[in-house]
């Protein structure tokens, strides 16, 4: 996958999140954890558009670093979105499944700049 495709599949995560977060309803626990979540869900993104901007292999790595974390605190955010509505339970997997692919990659990319420094 180029870097190009990996920016297009985040900036669409990004908007998926956004239309889900639409979709709940306005409690004051939903408008909490929606006001988290459009946060930690459209970061990612802009994250690694910065790492690919990197000025040195540490800066790559630091910015994947903070794209690793928000992609996990998004998807805590889910489970919060499932726990309290069920209902939302398959729309929220799909959203899960994609924070967790996306995940995959960012740690393997990670692992891999890691190992090509050390050399």
């Amino acid at each position: 996958m180029t870097n190009d495709q990996l920016k297009k599949r985040f900036k669409d995560f990004s908007i998926s999140v956004i239309l889900f977060l639409k979709g709940l309803p306005d409690s004051f626990e939903i408008r909490t954890i929606r006001n988290q979540m459009v946060r930690y869900g459209t970061s990612p993104g802009a994250n690694y558009r910065a790492a690919c901007r990197g000025k040195s292999g540490a800066d790559f790595i630091n910015k994947l670093k903070m794209v690793e974390e928000e992609l996990d605190e998004t998807q805590y955010w889910l489970e919060l979105v499932v726990a309290i509505l069920p209902e939302k339970r398959n729309e929220a997997g799909i959203i899960w499944k994609e924070a967790d692919e996306l995940l995959a990659i960012v740690v393997s990319s990670i692992k891999i700049k890691r190992d090509s420094t050390k050399k």
